[in-house]
């Protein structure tokens, strides 16, 4: 490739903020790595709240299919897991990295002005769950 060749845009720069791809992860269970993704597309993140996105994942989990296990799930909270083209934790189910700047506690405040792009991945679970696997973080088959 020559210096000069101009580099292709990143995939998360593609899409408009009106009408964003992101990923759901739905934990089940930490201990058990028990999770599922949902892929929700046309998101606009200027005008969709955190609240709105968590009723959104709620409703969508009551009737898509694969997510039966999940119904009964107790969901409360949300945490962003990375961004596009972004570093990955080395923990499989959840990071435990920044949950002062990560996990989404302001329900009114829109996806946008809290830094959510096209293409991020956002954790939905049970924030005393992910408290009690935080101070032991064991995993089991």
């Amino acid at each position: 490739m020559s210096q000069d060749a101009p580099l292709d845009p990143l995939t998360n720069t593609l899409r408009p903020a009106t009408d964003a791809v992101l990923t759901i992860r739905v934990i089940k269970s930490f201990e058990f790595r028990t999770t599922k993704n949902l892929i929700l597309k046309h998101v606009d993140l200027t005008k969709t709240t955190v609240g709105e996105l968590k009723e959104l994942v709620k409703k969508d989990i009551l009737t898509a299919a694969g997510f039966k296990p999940f119904r009964t799930t107790k969901l409360d909270t949300m945490k962003l897991y990375t961004v596009a083209h972004g570093s990955k934790t080395t923990n499989l189910i959840i990071n435990f990295d920044n949950d002062e700047e990560w996990i989404l506690k302001d329900d009114t405040s829109t996806l946008a002005a809290i830094g959510i792009e096209n293409e991020g991945e956002i954790s939905f679970f049970d924030g005393a769950l992910y408290e009690a696997f935080k101070a032991d973080p064991k995993q089991s088959w």
